[in-house]
């Protein structure tokens, strides 16, 4: 897939100035060498003053047919709209001939994910999804592990993203309307299912668990999903709001060794506080005292194993891939299939949860 090769910059139009984009994909595209952000999108006059206030030179648009009505100004543009808005945003922008990248989930169904990548293909243009919890620290440390064959056979994979939120915070994230497609499961769900792909390869069944536990909560924030993969790896991934006491981010135990690793990766609290990529010394990188344990036969927590220097987060990756899939047809970093692969699972867990059984793929 290519897009325009002209040297000057991308010019980036984004679609969105949420949680989304204004703390993730404004300050990594502004932060990506030969990417520029020329337009973002919203409607609320309080976002497009911050977008103002952050991004001096930055243009404004009120809709996303107004962009889109400037296509030809454009190399790329970026979805971070709200999840019902991905499809037909995608939809739009490729029609309209531009490359385009949709933060998770990409669509609704898995179905929807393979006709965008379908009419990517049609159109010759990148259609790129933001996993950016491929680029965590703690998963490039995993990566690495057993690159290296630190672990030997992995047999269990657990990951988690646990919070402690006792009272829901509202929002289209925390809907029950399905139009919305909230909740945690399509949320957060979407990093620990492509996490686990994207490691250990396909998967033959899924089986899940899914509460709403929250007085006032409308939709999953409490929920567990086991997943047989194809090589034999048994991953168990868990998603929840209601945690009052967090379990390790990572445990992965192997035929000669476990990797057991707390806390969270510090990219998007730095984000969040205002720290840009570039401008921050020491991106991504955490203290000693956060490191991972590498060992077998004794818990972590009780001087177990050997510390593993956690290797710094990298979400400036991400984007510096896409411009490189846009200028000289390098890899597209997450495509629109590994997404639709995700979406089959959690589809499919929906349907465990739903119904009581294990779904075979």
């Amino acid at each position: 897939m290519t897009g325009r090769t002209t040297r000057t910059p991308l010019r980036v139009g984004l679609v969105g100035y949420g949680l989304a984009g204004s703390v993730f994909h404004a300050p990594l595209i502004a932060a990506t060498e030969g990417l520029a952000l020329d337009t973002v999108v919203t409607s609320n006059p309080e976002r497009q003053d911050q977008a103002r206030t952050e991004f001096p030179d930055v243009r404004i648009a009120a809709s996303p047919d107004e962009l889109l009505d400037r296509a030809a100004e454009l190399d790329l543009i970026v979805i971070a709209s709200p999840n019902k808005t991905h499809v037909a945003l995608a939809t739009a922008a490729l029609k309209a001939g531009l490359p385009v990248v949709v933060d998770k989930p990409i669509a609704g169904t898995a179905a929807e994910a393979r006709e965008l990548a379908a009419l990517a293909e049609e159109h010759s243009l990148l259609l790129s999804v933001f996993q950016n919890r491929r680029w965590d620290n703690d998963f490039l440390t995993l990566r690495k592990l057993l690159a290296e064959g630190e672990l030997g056979d992995v047999w269990r994979f657990e990951s988690r993203f646990e919070r402690w939120r006792p009272q829901p915070k509202g929002g289209w994230r925390e809907s029950g309307d399905p139009a919305e497609i909230g909740g945690l499961l399509y949320d957060l769900g979407s990093h620990v299912v492509d996490q686990a792909l994207t490691l250990f390869g396909p998967v033959t069944s899924v089986y899940a668990e899914s509460d709403i536990r929250r007085p006032g909560a409308e939709t999953d924030d409490d929920t567990f999903i086991a997943l047989t993969h194809a090589n034999g790896v048994r991953s168990h991934l868990y998603v929840s709001a209601t945690t009052a006491q967090l379990g390790p981010r990572f445990r992965v135990l192997g035929s000669k060794a476990g990797y057991v690793k707390y806390g969270l990766d510090p990219q998007e609290a730095d984000l969040r506080d205002g720290k840009r990529p570039g401008a921050t010394d020491g991106w991504g990188e955490e203290p000693e005292s956060l490191y991972g344990r590498v060992g077998s036969g004794e818990s972590p927590l009780t001087g177990g194993g050997r510390p593993e220097p956690t290797l710094p987060g990298d979400y400036p990756a991400y984007y510096a891939a896409v411009a490189a899939a846009l200028r000289d047809g390098a890899p597209n970093p997450v495509t629109a299939l590994e997404a639709a692969a995700a979406l089959d699972v959690l589809e499919a867990a929906r349907r465990s949860a739903r119904d009581g059984v294990t779904v075979t793929l």
